[in-house]
């Protein structure tokens, strides 16, 4: 079932991209009188087709759900329809508007999808509002991964600048800027010590591919004990806020887990807090040294900044938010074209991008990818690559500056080249994924 709902998240945000897209495309060109002669969501054959009455287009839905297209008249695209490009030119083809003319008509689709992610993201704040956890809100510092530690950091370490600089004001947001600007050292309050963390740029690859490097540290709790746990009836009840196991320090997970080994098959006591009252249990620690309960955060001293917006608030905020990942989403583009990030390895087909839907429904976060997923196709269809929009307005502004129109047989090839390029893009992209499947 999270498969379906996923694989129907996929569908429908691809499919409101698309049409978003290639609307761009058709009105600009009938803005421009150029005849449109095809309309679709996906790919042929149709499995439905309409031509209203006194329309030149023709609107369907494909059978391949690969995207879509827009087929404007007189204009070399991946129909690569070469009979009617040896007809006599027609007033009423793209082919013989102004140069100016047919670059609004390219650059229309990435405008659209730029317009819908302001629309989303204005409405997504207006409804939903946000939160998130201030780095500086980070009271018990990080929680490491093994990469993070052979780095140099440490449980506990609380981040307090970039190359002495400010940090992103998003806790989530710590390891991705490491990354996407290039920190080389990362300064951290470690007890009552500071100390400069430098990130060897060896380690940039890792960094990239290895997600968790910075979880919040926070103080545990029971979360639940199951009844087959050798703690079923030890007393401890949910919410209890774990303190000590035995002498030692248990607040934090690791720390769990490191007090707890010495005990392996054996027993022990766990101190807790329950509503501001310090209890002692006996527990009883299996072989691999757990307690067999569950765990829960305890984020209740950690300060969650929310922010509520009235709709003339939201809309330049959703503007922001818009360039700035359109900025970010940029950054990250350029690691993928660095050799020594191996960003690389990190394109992903349509199954890197079921994977970040969640396996149940949640609107809120599905508009956000939606929204991201609009800034990254902007993004993606204005590389200079011919058969994708950037490199039609490539050629497009090449004209414009030297007058000279590049050839219909230069385009052809132009299209041709561009459009195998993308195909074995595609099959890298999912030569990736199923890599990742399989490891």
């Amino acid at each position: 079932m999270d498969v379906i709902i996923r694989i129907i998240q996929v569908i429908l945000a691809l499919s409101l991209l698309v049409l978003v897209h290639e609307f761009g495309h058709y009105i600009f060109a009938k803005l421009f009188k150029i005849r449109v002669e095809k309309f679709y969501l996906f790919f042929p054959p149709a499995i439905f087709k309409y031509k209203p009455r006194k329309s030149d287009t023709e609107f369907g839905i494909g059978m391949i759900p690969l995207g879509g297209f827009c087929k404007i008249s007189g204009m070399i695209d991946e129909s690569m329809d070469k009979e009617a490009m040896k007809q006599p030119p027609q007033p009423w083809e793209f082919r013989t508007k102004p140069a100016w003319q047919r670059l609004f008509v390219m650059a229309g689709g990435v405008l659209m999808n730029i317009v819908l992610a302001i629309v989303l993201y204005t409405a997504i704040l207006f409804t939903w509002g946000e939160e998130y956890i201030k780095t500086e809100d980070a009271i018990y510092g990080v929680e490491v991964n093994n990469l993070s530690e052979e780095i140099g950091f440490r449980s506990g370490d609380r981040i307090i600048a970039f190359d002495k600089g400010s940090l992103p004001d998003n806790f989530s947001q710590l390891q991705v800027e490491i990354v996407r600007n290039d920190i080389s050292t990362v300064t951290v309050v470690r007890g009552n010590d500071t100390l400069d963390i430098k990130i060897d740029p060896l380690y940039i690859p890792a960094i990239l591919n290895t997600p968790g490097m910075f979880l919040m540290r926070t103080p545990i709790a029971v979360g639940g004990i199951p009844d087959t746990s050798i703690n079923f009836n030890s007393g401890l009840q949910m919410g209890d806020k774990i303190i000590k196991v035995g002498q030692s320090s248990a607040m934090f997970y690791k720390e769990l887990q490191s007090s707890l080994l010495p005990f392996a098959d054996s027993s022990t006591t766990m101190t807790v807090n329950r509503n501001g009252e310090q209890l002692q249990f006996p527990i009883n620690v299996n072989k691999e040294g757990k307690a067999e309960i569950f765990l829960q955060s305890d984020i209740s001293g950690i300060n969650i900044t929310q922010h509520q917006f009235s709709l003339f608030e939201a809309i330049p905020a959703g503007f922001a938010r818009t360039f700035e990942t359109l900025g970010n989403y940029i950054k990250e583009l350029g690691l993928i074209f660095s050799p020594k990030t191996e960003a690389y390895k990190s394109v992903g087909s349509f199954i890197s991008i079921g994977q970040i839907f969640p396996k149940s429904w949640n609107w809120e976060i599905f508009w956000n990818i939606t929204a991201l997923l609009s800034v990254m196709l902007a993004v993606m269809n204005l590389l200079p690559i011919p058969a994708l929009d950037g490199g039609h307005i490539l050629f497009t502004l090449f004209e414009m500056i030297t007058g000279r129109k590049p050839s219909v047989k230069f385009m052809e090839i132009a299209q041709i080249t561009g459009m195998i390029f993308l195909l074995l893009l595609m099959f890298f992209a999912f030569g990736n994924d199923i890599m990742r499947l399989v490891r």
